[in-house]
Order: structure tokens, then C-alpha cells, then sequence
């Protein structure tokens, strides 16, 4: 449902994504890691029309995201880290707003918005501005119409970032519901994370891929836990200092 291909992207002289390739099906949950800087976003923002390619293909459900932009939006739920919202409107007001944009009227539109209510647990917040609430539930809040229009790719740059150990849970369980009909990219920092939703894990590091892979075949072959494994393959190599330890 996904297959990137040498995917560039430069700023400046600074080379963001240097050559990322990769394949996500219907089913996976892809934990997309790397260290700050690796190219995590701007690989997302690339694939989700955010941003134009320097060079290489992306495609989303069989459609190019340079040349299909419109019909890649239409297949794609994306959830930016710090998602915008405008924070004068209600939740059922942004919803509806969303709705228009994505063109769901009629009887479907209310049950979209149900739908998302319920899975997002927004039922006790949705008269309210979202500019008031708090930062767990404005995250859930952009779950919420990132899956309005359930499609059938998701996109979702630290989803329960702000999230209590109850509502991460929720979050996750929804996740892997939602994975049985959906192909999802899931970045994050809690490698926690990981090892409760995802089935593939690609690891990045200056703009390239170090590593695509399950997390038990990794862990497996490195010898310790993701976190270990993670640290050791993304962290910076210290010089040696003559004469002392480095």
C-alpha cells in the first residue's frame, strides 16, 4: 500500500533524507525511528504531500505523491506532531469543519463523526473550544480527523505524545485494531511504543536507513532490547583521546 524509493530531500547544503527506500502493507504497523534530526519528518511530510521530493517516487495505495497529490490526500490519514487545530472552534465544530473539507455529507457525516468520538473518547470534551483542553485530549483530538474519512493509510508523527499511561493505552489498542484493515507508519521516541504495536521497525539516521526489519529479528541478531539496540546502531561515535579514554 506504500513503497518509497530513494526518497531525497535537501535544504541548503544540509542533506535531510539522503536515499530512504522502504515497503509498508495492509496489516503493518511500521515503527519509523531515528535520532532528532535523522530525517523522521521530513521523510512524513514528503510522503503525505507536505513537502516535494528532490528526488525518488512515493506511493501511496498505488498513487504518486508528487504527480497524484490529491488522490494520495484522499487515501491518507496524517497526524503532524504538533497538529494544528483552530483553538476557537468547539471539537464537534473543528469535526464538521474537517468533514466539509474532506467532502463527507449526507447521513455519512454524522456517523464519521460518532465514529471518531467514540474511538478517540472525545465524548465528554466536544462542546468545548479547543483552545481549553488539555494536551491530551487536543492530540486526541487530531486522531480524530486523521481518521475521520478512514482511510486506509495512516500517518502519525508521536501520536500519544501528552497522553497518560491510561489514555496511551487506549491509543494503542485502537491502533492495533485499526492495523487489521490499514497499512500505518508510526514515528515516535517511546520505543515502549514500539514493542506494543509495531511489526516492522525502520531505523534512520542522517537522512538514511541503518535498518528494516521486525523488532525480535533485530533484537535477535544485536543482542538486547530495542532500546539497546537503537542506542547502538544511532548513537554518535565518541573520538578516542590519545594518552586517556575517550
Amino acid at each position: 500500500m506504500m513503497k518509497v524509493c530513494d526518497l531525497r530531500k535537501r535544504f541548503g547544503t544540509i542533506v535531510a533524507v539522503d536515499g530512504i527506500s522502504f515497503e509498508v502493507s495492509r496489516g503493518d504497523v511500521l515503527g519509523f525511528l531515528g535520532p532528532n534530526g535523522a530525517g523522521k519528518s521530513t521523510t512524513m511530510k514528503m510522503l503525505s504531500g507536505f513537502l516535494r521530493p528532490d528526488s525518488g517516487t512515493a506511493t501511496i495505495t498505488g498513487y504518486d505523491v508528487v504527480r497524484q497529490s490529491l488522490a494520495v490526500r484522499q487515501n491518507l490519514g496524517y497526524l503532524a506532531e504538533n497538529a494544528p487545530a483552530y483553538e476557537e472552534m468547539t471539537v464537534d465544530s473543528f469535526l464538521r469543519f474537517v468533514c466539509d473539507a474532506r467532502r463527507i455529507r449526507g447521513a455519512g457525516r454524522q456517523q464519521a463523526i460518532d465514529r471518531v468520538t467514540q474511538s478517540c473518547a472525545l465524548q465528554a470534551v466536544m462542546h468545548q473550544p479547543i483552545g481549553t483542553l488539555s494536551k491530551g485530549f487536543r492530540r486526541r483530538t487530531g486522531l480524530a480527523q486523521a481518521l475521520i474519512h478512514n482511510p486506509p493509510v495512516l500517518i502519525m508523527d508521536e501520536p500519544t505524545d501528552g497522553l497518560d499511561p491510561n489514555q496511551k493505552h487506549e491509543v494503542h489498542r485502537l491502533i492495533r485494531s485499526l492495523a487489521k484493515e490499514k497499512c500505518i507508519i508510526l514515528s515516535t521516541h517511546i520505543l515502549e511504543e514500539v514493542d506494543a504495536v509495531c511489526n516492522r521497525v525502520v531505523i534512520i539516521a542522517r537522512g538514511k536507513v541503518l535498518e528494516n526489519s521486525t523488532p525480535e529479528a533485530l533484537c535477535k541478531r544485536e543482542g538486547g532490547t530495542l532500546d539497546e539496540v537503537f542506542r547502538k546502531l544511532t548513537a554518535p561515535k565518541r573520538p578516542a583521546v590519545k594518552g586517556g579514554v575517550a
